[in-house]
């Protein structure tokens, strides 16, 4: 636990600074890096990144206001928001990624085996449903 929680500061803290480069709040790259991977509702948005829809719907609005998100209607229920990456919302969120070199560093020293590895290893600790025991 206590290696995991030091890679996960090591990730946040460049993560935070790459943000900062583009002049965002770590919340507000981690909405653009959780919109990279498509569209979605304000409500999963928050739930994603566990936190108030309030706060959400200030961290979206900064967002909207510099270009890099836009809001429409749901097609199935006009009161859901779908919040969607606009062009320069994925060149900010590639270029956060792009700027996160200490990750990038420890990443490139691991061989293309040991990166698979470590791929199936996050996956299956943190992706997959565990199954339930009968």
């Amino acid at each position: 636990m206590e290696l995991l929680s030091v890679s996960l500061g090591v990730y946040y803290g460049d993560f935070t600074i790459a943000a900062a480069s583009e002049n965002l709040t770590a919340s507000q790259g981690r909405a653009l890096t959780a919109l990279r991977r498509g569209p979605a509702a304000m409500r999963a948005l928050a739930d994603t990144m566990t936190c108030d829809a309030s706060n959400m719907t200030g961290i979206i609005d900064r967002l909207e206001k510099r270009g890099l998100v836009r809001r429409e209607a749901g097609a199935s229920d006009r009161r859901v928001k779908n919040v969607i990456l606009t062009p320069e919302g994925e060149r900010v969120a590639d270029a956060i990624r792009a700027k996160m070199h200490t990750t990038h560093d420890g990443l490139d020293r691991l061989g293309a085996e040991d990166r698979c590895a470590l791929y199936a290893l996050l996956e299956r600790v943190f992706t997959t449903a565990p199954t339930p025991t009968p």
